[in-house]
């Protein structure tokens, strides 16, 4: 009897997700659709990048040249946040702007590093966004984005089209993950996966709902808006920065959020210890550092993910083949994620034991949070005590 319950509660769960989480697992949101037909930049547009970056040195050069060589119509410049970096990531970047012929259009700056109460990303956030607004004529846009990223030339334009005709107030892009070592092939796709399951794009994109979230990789912010919401300071000490920004800029108007093709990571994660360590940084993060919500959570995941397979292996009629239809359909909403990232649909299959490995690592970022290491990012442990 306690069998087919936990069945019936798998296969309940499954069939929710499926069809009234705002369709996360199709995929539709993307920034191909962005930018309505007809849609362009208007004449004299002027956005400004800011990139906070830290012992970037490997791959500064190739995301500098790739901001500076954007195929934008307006006037773009890129001020660059050199977060103590150790590595001589300035010199790169500054060789790069200068091969590029674009020197004049690149601005470094040093950043001591965070005050207390500040995460190290939005303290250089801050700080660039501060010589901004001083600046003598501001931008319509500001364009938040990570150091480890590249981007094609088409991608300013489409989303400032896109931002200019939804008169959105955040745009953001999920960056496409690198996904060519086996952990990243096994692990990536379930991470997009998700995420979209927490924070389902299109309930992001509609007004009337409350979910917010964005992606850090790619944040383009009206700044008049973002000093209404209250600025940085107002989500200062927010390990998950991307949707705490998210959060507050919806109260300031319409934000939208999708996947891209044209917009790529450059940091590999060769091995499964580095996909362990982007997911332990933030993943206690997620559930407000709280022991209960991380009991809630490994227990949901067991029942959603874990139970089925055991029970099509252990358990007998009918359970067994409620728990197989269950499995199914976590399969077949996983499938497009997998197709995204050009892998098999067969992979979906091993969900089960991706999630089990991704309950794993929430239950390692609660352990070193408990002990003072949360929030782990190049030597600095960044989440609160």
């Amino acid at each position: 009897m306690v069998s087919i319950l936990i069945a019936l509660a798998a296969l309940a769960a499954w069939l929710y997700l499926l069809i009234f989480n705002s369709g996360f697992w199709r995929l539709t949101e993307h920034d191909s659709t962005f930018a309505p037909e007809g849609a362009s930049v208007p004449a004299g547009t002027r956005v400004i990048a800011i990139v906070p970056a830290r012992d970037e040195a490997e791959v500064i050069a190739t995301s500098v040249a790739s901001l500076l060589g954007q195929d934008f119509s307006g006037r773009f410049e890129v001020v660059l946040v050199d977060d103590e970096s150790g590595d001589g990531t300035a010199d790169c970047a500054r060789a790069a702007a200068t091969a590029a012929g674009a020197a004049e259009r690149l601005t470094i700056l040093r950043s001591d590093g965070p005050t207390d109460g500040w995460t190290g990303k939005i303290a250089a956030m801050h700080r660039g966004l501060t010589y901004v607004r001083g600046l003598s004529q501001q931008p319509d846009f500001v364009l938040f984005c990570d150091a480890d990223i590249a981007f094609r030339p088409q991608v300013l334009t489409r989303l400032v089209a896109g931002a200019t005709a939804r008169r959105s107030v955040l745009s953001s892009l999920m960056v496409k993950l690198r996904c060519e070592s086996r952990a990243e092939r096994w692990f990536i796709p379930a991470f997009i996966f998700f995420f979209q399951k927490l924070y389902p794009f299109r309930a992001v994109n509609d007004p009337s709902s409350k979910i917010a979230g964005a992606a850090g990789g790619v944040m383009l912010v009206r700044p008049e808006a973002l000093a209404a919401a209250g600025g940085l300071p107002a989500i200062r000490d927010a390990l998950i920065d991307d949707c705490a920004l998210g959060a507050l800029m919806k109260k300031q108007g319409p934000i939208w959020l999708g996947l891209t093709d044209d917009v790529y990571s450059l940091r590999p994660y060769p091995k499964l210890v580095d996909i362990e360590r982007m997911v332990t940084r933030s993943a206690y993060a997620q559930l407000n550092y709280s022991p209960s919500l991380l009991a809630g959570a490994i227990l949901g995941m067991g029942l959603v993910y874990l139970a089925p397979p055991f029970l099509v292996v252990f358990g007998d009629s009918p359970a067994r083949e409620g728990a197989l239809v269950a499995w199914l359909i976590g399969a077949q909403a996983y499938m497009p994620s997998l197709r995204f990232y050009g892998l098999s649909p067969m992979r979906a299959f091993a969900l089960p034991a991706v999630a089990a490995c991704y309950t794993w690592f929430t239950a390692v970022s609660a352990f070193r949070h408990m002990r003072g290491r949360g929030g782990e990012w190049k030597g600095r442990y960044q989440a609160p005590a």
